[in-house]
Parts: structure tokens; C-alpha cells; sequence
């Protein structure tokens, strides 16, 4: 009996370990997609017919473009890059992916990444302490998650099914009224295989709260089943005294 106990615990204690790494790894690889995400320059891709300036590629922060001009006779490219500022007439859905994706970022990094060391690393002698601080876990990834599948979509959607007011400062080389095709770019699914990521550490952690739970209850029972057993003990020692004594 005791040597099936201790292999049950033994297993017990594996199941834990693998959801919590898993968990973890999940949680780690989406913070990278979404650092990635936040620093992509294929948020939008135009093709304009135009000479100078074919194809645009829109970042949230900064956009880039080859230019071709003839110097000394010799036909040079050169990628030139360009900040997207106050001088842009910035749509609401950009504004939105701006905002939610640096959100989202330091979300994980700052706040998520630090509870997750600490419950997955640091293990905590009481279950209910990280029992808390998964929960805490789970809903920051909720959020995160919430924020780059509402920025990736509502982009993805302006872009090809709806007008977008996005345009260029007026020194740009190229004018939007130049634009020929809006080409598909890898953002959208990098935007849901992160989404997909923080949902299986979801999972995870939410299996690893259900195995704290049993082995919070586990214990609770093993200790009321001592505290019995030693209550049972002494009153047989009492019997057994005052047996004696007549």
C-alpha cells in the first residue's frame, strides 16, 4: 500500500511538472510571436504603379520601401525606411493595433513572465499561494490574448473588406492614389498562432490548478485522518489507564 501511495505520488508530481513547463513554454514562445508581431514590418503591403517606388511595407512604427534612382548612370536600389508619425493621417484601426500590441507586449513581459518564473521555478509550499497566482496568470494571458486578436483582425478586415483612411505624409514619393493591390502578408496568422499559444497555456494551467486542488484535498485529508487516528490513540491510552487503576 505505501508503495503504491509513494508511485502515485511520484506520478502526481511528473503530470504537475509537465503542465507547468508546458504552460510555461507556451506562454514564453507567445511572448516571443508577439514581440516579433509588435516589430513586423508586414502589417500592410502596398503595390503602387509607380517608377520610383513599387511596393510600401507598413509596420506600426515604421514603414520601408526601395527606391530606385540612377546614379553616375547606374541604376541603384536602396531600402529606405521611414518613421510613421504625427504627419501620417493614422486610421482608427492603426491607432487600435498600436495601442493593443504594446499592450499586450508588456503585459507578458512585465507582469506575466515575472509570476510564471516564480510560480514555475520558486515552488511555493502552499498550494492555495499558487493555486492565486495562476488565476492571476490566466487572466493576464486572457487579456493579452484578447488584445492581439483584436488588433490583428481589425487590421486584416480594414485592410481588404473595408476603406481605410491610413495615407501617407505629403513628401512621400509615392501618393495612395498610386495604389494597384493589397497584397496578404504573414501578420494575421503570427497574430493567431500567438493567440493559440496563450490559450494551450491556458489549458495547462488550468490542469495544473485541478491537480493543486486534489493535492490540497489530499492533504487535508491525510491530516484529518492523523489528528482521528490520534484521537482514537488516546482514548484507548485512557481506557487502558484507567483498566489498570481498577
Amino acid at each position: 500500500m505505501d508503495c503504491y501511495t509513494s508511485n502515485a505520488k511520484r506520478f502526481a508530481g511528473i503530470k504537475e511538472w509537465i503542465f507547468r513547463m508546458t504552460g510555461f513554454l507556451c506562454s514564453l514562445l507567445s511572448s516571443g510571436l508577439g514581440i516579433i508581431l509588435a516589430s513586423s514590418k508586414y502589417w500592410r503591403l502596398w503595390e503602387f504603379d509607380n517608377e520610383v517606388v513599387q511596393l510600401v511595407y507598413i509596420g506600426l512604427w515604421e514603414t520601408y520601401y526601395h527606391w530606385e534612382f540612377n546614379y553616375s548612370g547606374t541604376k541603384t536600389i536602396i531600402l529606405v525606411h521611414r518613421p510613421v508619425n504625427s504627419t501620417w493621417t493614422i486610421s482608427p484601426e492603426f491607432q487600435c493595433a498600436q495601442k493593443l500590441i504594446l499592450l499586450a507586449m508588456l503585459i507578458k513581459l512585465v507582469i506575466f513572465c515575472s509570476a510564471a518564473i516564480k510560480v514555475s521555478i520558486i515552488k511555493a509550499s502552499v498550494p492555495e499561494i499558487q493555486i492565486v497566482c495562476y488565476k492571476c496568470s490566466i487572466l493576464i494571458l486572457i487579456l493579452s490574448s484578447l488584445c492581439t486578436i483584436i488588433s490583428v483582425t481589425w487590421n486584416h478586415v480594414a485592410d481588404f473588406y473595408g476603406e481605410t483612411t491610413l495615407d501617407f505624409p505629403p513628401n512621400f514619393p509615392v501618393k495612395k492614389e498610386a495604389l494597384i493591390k493589397k497584397h496578404s502578408t504573414p501578420v494575421f496568422p503570427m497574430g493567431l498562432r500567438t493567440t493559440t499559444l496563450s490559450l494551450f497555456s491556458i489549458i495547462m494551467f488550468l490542469f495544473e490548478i485541478r491537480s493543486l486542488k486534489v493535492q490540497s484535498k489530499v492533504k487535508a485529508q491525510h491530516a484529518y485522518k492523523q489528528a482521528d487516528d490520534r484521537f482514537i490513540d488516546g482514548d484507548a491510552y485512557i481506557c487502558t489507564m484507567c483498566q489498570e487503576t481498577a
